[in-house]
């Protein structure tokens, strides 16, 4: 079991345990071999559980805004989740993970999201809402718990192959995204075909369409109205634009889609519960559930913490829009429930292939200019959505912008992710609880107002956040170029303790990264 950091814990004392042995592993050429095997196997596991998990739980939640819009059930369900995640994230990750360790909190937790299917077989406010509460709460102990695993296995294996931490941990990073946003081809794939099942004439494009009826109710003039009775309204018998599933897919077939996300999910967990090695992480944590809370605020002490907040806010409205507005509006609104899961293949594609690609190109471009290409591919695609009018004869449309703002969404959840691992590599669990805190407040502001305001209100707020939150990141990046090893003060510390384990700063790690964390994290 996983073991939390004490604070009165000394720096020598750091060095005590796990680094000796991991140095005894380096030193022999089969046990270094059977570790970084080792290393491998718990990534790959982890990514698969994970895909287990989020295409049951990205499937389900990608279709609230369409299958349960009366009275804002769907949405409501995920803005509580994401409520809920806040108060998770403040209160629960270091409790959890010190009484469970990472691998038993990400079972747990990943049983936590299996409700969330299950609850769909009957949607209402009884079902529906204590289930999305349960989400949120499982949600920070499970991401916090995997990022710590990840992380922690990336310096374990920078430290055995000699590779930079920096560029270790964007690759872990990278790989698990690249199984992580499969998830969405996956599930959407599942959805896209239970709900085609009815009829055949589902998989075919509306060759007939009116053009009113679009320019008054879908897109960016999307204001939350009554869609079946704006299909009623506009229905003729030259054009029978009632015909778009405006009654939904029927309840045999909705309990066969939860059905199938119930069981996926659930075999997650029973993969990492029987598959995956628990790892070490630190020293005996004595902190209370309230002390995150404390270490949480302290760490926006930190001006770089206060400076990323909007972009990481901005990361929790782009995914927002996309599972919530963009599936209502611009897909079924003018074309139909059953495409859902189409369209959205192509985001999850594009996301899960360049996540793979951006964690691995930090190494060579660096952040900003990765960073800087999302925003401008995001900055296009705001535009594009305010003056766009979703014809259905436009079918190329419907494919090739969500693929570009999956492409976008692959910078910010693999560099992001990254960003906070590197720049606050000393305070792990406060930096990553900062991280979903304020991912969170984006996507609760997102799913708080979505059925109060137009699509085109929505898309001028993100793209406000969004130019506020790249102007921000680039001091920070100006911060660390006037400072470009933060950690030098830890490093000298570092070579002060050459006589330990004959350890050589200079060949063990290259990025600056701090070397006498990773011994603490060990």
């Amino acid at each position: 079991m996983e073991e939390g950091k004490r604070s009165d814990v000394s720096e020598e004392s750091k060095w005590d345990g796990d680094i000796d042995e991991l140095t005894n592993i380096k030193n022999n050429p089969i046990r270094k071999k059977t570790e970084i095997r080792k290393i491998w196997k718990n990534l790959i596991l982890i990514c698969i559980s994970f895909v287990g998990n989020f295409t049951a739980f990205n499937g389900a939640s990608a279709l609230q805004s369409s299958l349960n819009s009366e009275e804002g059930l769907g949405t409501a369900s995920l803005a509580i989740i994401y409520a809920s995640l806040i108060i998770s994230a403040l209160f629960l990750p270091t409790y959890v993970i010190n009484f469970l360790g990472c691998k038993w909190t990400i079972v747990v937790a990943i049983c936590g999201y299996v409700t969330y299917p299950l609850a769909n077989f009957y949607p209402h406010w009884g079902t529906l809402i204590p289930s999305s509460i349960f989400v949120g709460l499982s949600a920070a102990p499970l991401w916090s718990a995997k990022c710590t695993y990840l992380t922690t296995s990336a310096k374990r294996y920078a430290f055995l192959t000699d590779e930079s931490v920096d560029a270790m941990v964007n690759r872990f990073f990278g790989i698990f995204f690249l199984f992580f946003q499969s998830t969405q081809i996956i599930g959407n794939l599942i959805s896209s075909f239970i709900l085609s099942a009815d009829s055949t004439n589902n998989l075919e494009f509306p060759t007939c369409f009116n053009e009113t009826y679009i320019e008054e109710n879908c897109g960016k003039n999307d204001c939350q109205g009554d869609l079946t009775a704006a299909r009623i309204q506009y229905n003729s018998s030259e054009c029978p634009v009632s015909d778009l599933n405006s009654s939904g897919p029927s309840n045999s077939t909705i309990y066969t889609l939860m059905g199938i996300y119930t069981a996926i999910g659930f075999s997650g967990a029973l993969l990492m519960a029987l598959a995956v090695d628990p790892i070490q992480i630190r020293k005996k944590e004595t902190r209370g559930p309230f002390d995150l809370l404390i270490a949480t605020i302290f760490h926006m002490k930190d001006k770089r913490q206060l400076l990323l907040i909007p972009i990481t806010m901005y990361s929790g409205f782009e995914q927002a829009f996309l599972t919530g507005d963009y599936t209502r509006s611009f897909i079924t609104c003018p074309i139909g429930v059953n495409w859902v899961g189409f369209v959205l293949i192509c985001y999850g594609a594009c996301d899960s292939v360049f996540s793979l690609l951006f964690g691995g190109a930090e190494k060579y471009v660096g952040r900003w200019p990765l960073f800087t290409g999302a925003t401008l591919i995001n900055l296009a695609l705001i535009i594009t959505f305010q003056v766009w009018l979703p014809y259905p004869n436009e079918v190329a449309l419907f494919f090739v912008l969500p693929a570009l703002w999956g492409l976008a969404d692959a910078v910010w959840q693999t560099q992001l992710n990254a960003l906070y691992g590197v720049l606050f590599v000393t305070n792990q669990e406060a930096s990553f609880a900062n991280y979903r805190l304020w991912e969170s407040i984006g996507y609760v502001i997102s799913f708080g107002y979505q059925n109060f305001i137009c699509v085109s209100v929505k898309l001028w707020v993100m793209l406000s956040v969004l130019i506020v939150g790249m102007a921000l990141y680039y001091y920070v990046e100006i911060l660390e170029r006037k400072t470009p090893n933060r950690t030098s003060a830890i490093n000298d510390e570092e070579n002060r303790k050459d006589n330990i384990s004959s350890i050589s700063s200079r060949s063990r790690y290259d990025s600056g990264v701090d070397n006498v964390a990773f011994a603490g994290e060990l």
